[in-house]
């Protein structure tokens, strides 16, 4: 199913402070949130150069105490040594009139996080500015930082009074500090508080709440201060927008739908609600229609290229590849889309069985955020056609791309190793990189199926149990190890004790109801190893299960059934091994 990545409305210094990586527009599970441009923290200090000190008068300028306190200043702020910094600050605040240094001491005290100093400063700050709006900032995130809601109430009342046009961006400045300090609870339960003692922007205080709200998790609490938010101010987009999303984050499409089909006559020339309608559409598979929204936006916002890609790729959800080829060719010729149509361009050409032609495509991939996945692509592509060497050349070239993607890299190189029947290579390289990554559960897993073919049963053993070890309820160790065991009569109790744990866990995975009915046969219990065979059988047309399948059936003396059966699996797949093994044991 197709899955276009959602916009968000909730401003990302509210939902964390980790950076989020550009979307390549595929497929994509969850909502993301769209940034709301905030000011500039608070708490942020800059080195000081002396074009950013203010001027001394004459008088003063020329003495050599004040002269010393600048310097003194300046380069403890340098060095990061904030607590230095603001003693000299506080002193020059003393003998120069000038609310700079004021300010500075201040930045310096929030800095060290010092409420006394913060507040000392802030005073001397405000007396020499009392209408100084960052001032009022400041003192109000000392008290929040402080824990004193009373203190914080009134600081936030009066910066709601001197500029209540931006109580909003305040806000949100103030409330992506505090985040980072788990202090969202005290924030919420002080905004709670100021609603209370004012009449004005009352929205906007219902707004940040809701915002804090899903930032600890409490989407019903979010909801309802959004309809708060919204009784009182019915046409403000962004509570609009966290409203679709808050519908949407609890799966409930039909609302989210019918809340955006109605904000969207709202606000026509609003671009982003159509995108989260057209998001929702797709979530619901209503392709159609979503494209058809998409070709709004691309005829109302002819220059915004991920438009385009959307409609690229609802197309080629849709089976119109040249429709698609045709929006992607033309981006193709604009630097900033190129990667990104190229490696869709060249998913197309892999889907006709052009190989060249894909391989040339992904070739011209330099994004970071899609070379990793053309890079790849190129890769299945060439072991397809079992081009070795070049693969080994290309992974190379990858591996110094993206050393992060190490791990990826060896498990591929291991499989294809296999796939040339060199599992003694795979073994080594997997062994020389677990002493690397001694822990890695995806390394020991390979190496111990890697084992398992080369007789190194000890090893597999040992790989499986230090996985087990750490993860208990991996089913698909539980199943290897498990299914391994069953290959020594004396151990066929303990096999089970692994494979009942596997199944409970995973109770329709083919692979596992494979290993259990195999089990049941081992133990003799022919009817139970008859059912869950030929239920795995139907839910993964496997060639090991058929030969499970029809070892039970020839053991049950239902040889023409076990004959019968063991045709049809062979015509479709006539080189697996597995049946040809069952075919030179039983039927030769």
């Amino acid at each position: 199913m197709l899955k276009l990545p959602f916009l968000s409305v909730i401003s990302v210094i509210l939902l964390g402070s980790c950076a989020v990586e550009p979307e390549k527009l595929s497929p994509a599970e969850a909502i993301t949130p769209e940034t709301i441009s905030t000011p500039e923290t608070l708490a942020e200090i800059k080195p000081i150069k002396k074009s950013d000190l203010p001027p001394i008068e004459a008088k003063t300028a020329i003495e050599p105490d004040v002269m010393y306190l600048l310097l003194a200043a300046e380069l403890a702020t340098q060095r990061q040594q904030y607590g230095l910094a603001y003693e000299a600050y506080m002193e020059l605040t003393k003998r120069v009139k000038d609310p700079k240094f004021a300010e500075l001491a201040a930045k310096m005290a929030l800095q060290i996080k010092d409420s006394r100093k913060t507040t000392d400063a802030v005073s001397a700050w405000m007396n020499q500015e009392p209408k100084n709006v960052t001032a009022k900032k400041v003192a109000a995130l000392n008290a929040l930082r402080g824990n004193d809601k009373k203190a914080a109430v009134k600081e936030l009342n009066a910066l709601l009074t001197a500029e209540p046009e931006n109580f909003e961006n305040a806000l949100l400045e103030l409330s992506s500090i505090l985040q980072k300090e788990g202090r969202e609870k005290f924030v919420y339960d002080t905004l709670e508080s100021l609603a209370t003692k004012t009449t004005s922007n009352k929205p906007v205080i219902y707004f940040v709440q809701a915002l804090l709200s899903m930032q600890m998790k409490n989407n019903v609490q979010a909801e309802k201060k959004i309809e708060q938010t919204l009784a009182l101010q019915p046409d403000w987009e962004h509570p609009l927008l966290i409203q679709s999303q808050l519908a949407i984050m609890a799966n409930d499409l039909v609302r989210a739908k019918t809340l955006l089909n109605s904000v969207v006559l709202k606000h026509p020339n609003n671009p982003a609600f159509k995108k989260m309608l057209a998001q929702t559409l797709i979530k619901t598979t209503e392709y159609e229609a979503a494209a058809e929204l998409y070709q709004t936006l691309v005829t109302q916002n002819p220059k915004d290229g991920e438009n385009y890609i959307a409609l690229a790729l609802i197309n080629l959800q849709l089976n119109r590849d040249a429709n698609a080829e045709t929006i992607l060719k033309t981006l193709a010729e604009q630097v900033e889309w190129a990667s990104q149509a190229n490696f869709y361009l060249g998913k197309i050409e892999e889907k006709r069985n052009n190989t060249a032609a894909a391989i040339i495509l992904f070739d011209k991939v330099n994004d970071m955020n899609f070379a990793l996945d053309a890079g790849v692509s190129v890769i299945n592509l060439l072991a397809k056609d079992k081009k070795y060497a070049e693969i080994d050349a290309r992974l190379d070239v990858l591996v110094k791309k993206f050393p992060a993607q190490k791990l990826r890299f060896v498990l591929m190189q291991a499989s294809l190793y296999n796939q040339q029947n060199q599992a003694e290579k795979a073994f080594s390289l997997l062994s020389e990189t677990l002493l690397q990554m001694p822990d890695e559960k995806d390394l020991l897993y390979t190496r111990a199926l890697v084992a398992e073919h080369l007789g190194k049963l000890d090893v597999l053993e040992s790989d499986l149990k230090k996985i087990l070890a750490k993860y208990p309820n991996d089913a698909q160790a539980l199943n290897a190890f498990g299914y391994t065991l069953l290959n020594d009569a004396k151990r066929y109790h303990e096999a089970e004790k692994y494979l009942q744990r596997a199944i409970k866990l995973q109770p329709n995975e083919p692979a596992i109801m494979d290993s259990f009915g195999w089990l049941q046969f081992k133990l003799g219990n022919y009817p139970q190893a008859l059912k869950y065979l030929q239920t795995a059988y139907e839910k993964q047309n496997s060639g090991e299960i058929a030969a499970h399948l029809c070892e039970v059936l020839w053991e049950m003396n239902k040889k023409e059934d076990a004959q019968k059966f063991f045709d049809e699996a062979l015509k479709a797949a006539p080189e697996d091994i597995d049946l040809l093994n069952f075919k030179k044991h039983f039927l030769e």
